[in-house]
């Protein structure tokens, strides 16, 4: 990102973090629906998270009634809970009040921010009680005007994926959001994703095209691509967790595990200490090296007269 564009984008407050160009990168932890309905898991997750040094975690909410298709409710499927439906398989990854109350408890308890994925506007008018400093709309749900309206009326941050998404569905979402309070994530929903397919200078398109802040939702395996994503601008990272990437569940394969989050965010920290301000100076370090090892330019001999 260019400095004159990086200074024409505000930062967006996420709870008690500036987002937004010279900012260290707000990094996310996705649990999505890797605790598998468990709450215990998901303590884990938060604990791993918390230690990597993440900014926030983030879950998943949705109305399997509203969000699961006709043709797949009844479609039955293998669990580690036995055989079951689809729609009952759905019903029970989602957690209820009391156990969110129990994340949001733990959460403060850890002092790391937490908020959610909404896939529908039920959703999120179910979780209204929690006081979460963002609100996420996955790529999946970008077309969806009654959640966009909805999460615009809450006059908190939204974060908006854009994968799987057209130019044109992107405009009219921002359109309906307005830029105030806006961070667009750039992403490729292939889960995991082949590196070919992550186009990350798309990060510089979206920032020079809405003048907004805009990160990265990465589902690739490997944790260099992301770090890149940094390099080039993204203001916001956001990577899946998991316990164990062989793990039961659809998206654990394209998570990051415990060792790898600690890692990930310690590069991210290295690189953004690196990137410096792109002002020329030598530094102190440099001097007692200077004096020893530089050469002044030696009088050059003159030339013969003809």
């Amino acid at each position: 990102m260019t400095p004159t564009l990086a200074t024409q984008i505000r930062p967006v407050r996420i709870g008690s973090r500036d987002v937004g160009p010279g900012q260290p990168a707000y990094v996310c932890a996705e649990i999505g629906i890797n605790h598998n309905g468990d709450v215990n898991i998901a303590k884990r997750l938060i604990d791993a998270a918390a230690l990597a040094g993440c900014d926030a975690v983030k879950f998943q909410k949705r109305t399997p009634e509203l969000c699961v298709p006709d043709h797949q409710k009844n479609l039955t499927r293998e669990t580690p809970w036995g055989v079951m439906t689809y729609m009952e398989y759905r019903r029970r990854m989602e957690f209820g009040p009391d156990a969110l109350g129990a994340i949001d408890r733990y959460c403060k308890d850890k002092g790391i921010a937490w908020f959610a994925s909404y896939f529908d506007a039920p959703s999120l008018e179910s979780m209204a009680q929690f006081d979460t400093p963002a609100i996420k709309i996955p790529s999946c749900a970008l077309t969806d005007d009654d959640l966009l309206i909805g999460a615009r009326k809450t006059g908190k941050p939204i974060i908006l994926s854009t994968g799987m998404s057209t130019w044109d569905q992107i405009t009219r979402a921002v359109g309906i959001v307005g830029r105030d309070n806006l961070i667009l994530l750039h992403t490729t929903s292939t889960y995991p994703c082949n590196p070919a397919e992550l186009n990350l200078t798309m990060v510089n398109t979206l920032a020079r095209e809405f003048g907004v802040p805009v990160g990265y939702s990465g589902h690739e395996v490997g944790l260099q691509t992301t770090v890149a994503a940094v390099t080039l601008g993204a203001c916001f990272v956001e990577r899946h967790i998991t316990l164990d990437r062989a793990m039961w569940g659809s998206d654990q394969a394209a998570s990051v595990e415990p060792g790898g989050f600690s890692r990930l965010v310690r590069d991210i920290r290295v690189v953004e200490q690196a990137m410096g301000d792109g002002v020329k100076r030598v530094y102190d370090s440099e001097i007692p090296v200077m004096q020893r090892l530089r050469r002044v330019n030696p009088t050059l001999p003159k030339a013969k007269a003809g």
